[in-house]
């Protein structure tokens, strides 16, 4: 894996510095970027941002001679034991977090008074899986009304197209660089896009700001045949004026950019990280993390609690359905950390925070 560098603004480079310097992870976020800024240039590519190589041919003939493509029946039977326990949304104060998980990398989290969604699917199919294998946690029509939307990168099933057509499109979303055309051809108005360590923010109640800071990830993106690595990946960091950071990462295996982030990002309350998705391994490795690797990554970030995702909804590869959540649960007692800053919540379930 290669070492990874730390891009900042795109359009304007630091002093003395070419594109793939490093720069310090220390510094002070930059200040906020425009809500709904035009004109922004990118290159043409963001290949350059990949910490391992993507598979080949001679990969992808050994994934397809393996056939490791889904589990088995043995790894499929316990689909009815998958955790579910939808319930209506909780009243929250302008003051407290409240996280909801919808299913995979959809979340509702309700902070300083906005409802925000995280990579929103709520189709029952996405291209290329089978149906979802645990309902939708909260009905559309149960959400209250949308604040923004944060996306992690255009892989289907994180950049649901059916889903988005069901806000209005003055719905303020943050996407990483390169995707807000794909937006706005779809009739939103207010889309910003961002670089990494790059930020915007919204105001919420009672005299908060809500900043979206867009923060690496090892991913990549690709939406058809035509278009690997046009635009940028990487996670969220939503940061209460007042109080109180959540980290939402989206995709991404492990590696130094976790550590990164929290030296940028000090004193995280929640980090929502991925954990399902991960076998076959060596094909797997490099874009998606396994629990134990999860859970390492919470720790460098720093994070005071964890709550696991990317799993038990759609069937994406090969490891058993109910493995992720046995291994995540035995990883954390390993830590030696309380128990209850393991939010492994079912489907459906929400929970808050009041950060001190």
């Amino acid at each position: 894996m290669r070492e990874s560098t730390q891009y900042g603004e795109p359009d304007q480079e630091p002093a003395g510095a070419g594109r793939g310097t490093a720069v310090d992870p220390t510094r002070r976020s930059p200040a906020p970027r425009p809500v709904g800024e035009h004109r922004r240039h990118w290159p043409r590519s963001f290949a350059d941002r990949l910490t391992a190589p993507l598979p080949g041919v001679v990969e992808f003939a050994r994934f397809v001679k393996d056939g490791a493509v889904r589990p088995g029946p043995d790894g499929l039977r316990d689909i009815p034991q998958l955790p579910f326990a939808p319930a209506p949304l909780p009243r929250v104060r302008t003051t407290d977090i409240c996280l909801t998980w919808v299913g995979h990398a959809s979340w509702i989290v309700r902070i300083a008074g906005l409802t925000v969604l995280t990579d929103p699917v709520w189709a029952r199919r996405i291209l290329g899986t089978p149906a979802r294998i645990t309902p939708v946690g909260v009905r559309w029509e149960d959400l209250p009304p949308v604040d923004a939307v944060v996306i992690s990168h255009n892989h289907y099933d994180h950049l649901d197209a059916p889903t988005l057509r069901r806000l209005p499109r003055h719905t303020p979303l943050f996407v990483p660089a390169g995707l807000a055309r794909w937006c706005r051809r779809r009739g939103f108005v207010r889309v910003t896009e961002l670089d990494w360590w790059e930020g915007a923010e919204l105001p919420g109640a009672d005299g908060r700001t809500v900043r979206f800071d867009f923060v690496p990830a090892h991913h990549w993106s690709k939406r058809s045949l035509t278009d690997t690595c046009r635009s940028l990946w990487g996670g969220w960091v939503m940061s209460d004026s007042h109080g109180g950071t959540v980290h939402f990462a989206g995709d991404s295996g492990y590696g130094d950019w976790f550590p990164q982030i929290g030296r940028r990002h000090p004193g995280i309350d929640m980090t929502m990280l991925p954990i399902g998705a991960y076998e076959p391994r060596w094909w797997l490795r490099a874009e998606h993390m396994d629990p134990e690797e999860a859970v390492q990554a919470c720790r460098d970030l720093g994070a005071a609690r964890m709550a696991p995702m990317h799993w038990g909804t759609f069937v994406l590869s090969s490891e058993p359905v109910l493995e992720p959540l046995t291994r995540v649960r035995a990883a954390w007692e390993r830590t030696g950390r309380p128990r209850d800053q393991l939010w492994d919540l079912p489907v459906g379930t929400s929970r808050i925070l009041r950060p001190a």
